[in-house]
């Protein structure tokens, strides 16, 4: 289905502030993550270069570039007239999945670390997750508020060295989050976390599991592909210069 992916993905990182334009909306999170301060451009918006013009007032209004998530959902003809304008591709991503199906099981269940599973992330889970991601130290507590906007469980394991989110949703299960140490890769641990996660989806009943990488990080997408991952979706983002 068009846009299935979109609208897991918005509703497992929700913006604290949306705004509805037609039937699109206008994400705001004070800059933290590209994901919750852009527009999701589902549905018609009726006059288009109106729709675009409004996204462009609301984010300036707010100190931020227009941005436009471009998935498989996205209203058509967006993303070459966004291009017209000016607008620079940003962030190719693709969606992956696995179908949980008992076959999978056995290889998944073979994590070797001892993990920590929680309903909220910690703050030496938010520790490790912003140093490893240079992510945003003043806005702290934004990041939290868009963790918690939805119920997750957060995985941590190797004495706090690599961390994982997973979030419930209906027969799929979202996976966000990962991330290792840089003086502990190498050792397994984020196929470790990724197991554990998948081991808490099938707890909760989920048949399906997706993340999301960036396109260019080699490294993720071998290790997502061993554990049964594939090609499922893709997005980018556009950005006004």
């Amino acid at each position: 289905m068009p846009g299935r992916f979109d609208r897991l993905v918005a509703a497992a990182w929700p913006a604290p502030y949306t705004e509805r334009f037609g039937e699109w909306r206008l994400r705001y999170a004070a800059g933290v993550t590209k994901r919750a301060n852009s527009v999701l451009p589902l549905g018609d918006p009726g006059d288009l270069q109106a729709a675009i013009e409004g996204a462009e007032s609301f984010y300036a209004a707010r100190d931020l570039p227009a941005m436009f998530s471009i998935g498989d959902g996205a209203w058509r003809g967006l993303d070459g007239a966004l291009g017209a304008r000016g607008y620079e591709v940003a962030d190719p991503t693709l969606v992956m999945a696995a179908d949980l199906s008992a076959s999978t099981a056995a290889a998944i269940a073979s994590g070797h670390a001892t993990a920590s599973i929680d309903d909220a992330p910690s703050r030496e889970w938010l520790d490790l997750w912003w140093s490893v991601n240079d992510r945003y130290p003043d806005h702290l507590d934004i990041a939290r508020r868009i963790l918690t906007g939805v119920p997750a469980s957060y995985v941590r394991l190797g004495g706090g060295r690599a961390v994982g989110r997973g979030v419930a949703q209906g027969e799929w299960y979202g996976i966000y989050c990962m991330a290792v140490a840089p003086a502990a890769r190498g050792r397994g641990l984020g196929r470790a976390v990724l197991r554990t996660l998948l081991e808490v989806a099938r707890s909760q009943g989920a048949r399906r599991a997706y993340l999301i990488v960036v396109e260019g990080n080699a490294a993720a997408r071998r290790l997502y592909e061993q554990e049964g991952f594939r090609v499922a979706g893709r997005y980018h983002y556009r950005v006004r210069a």
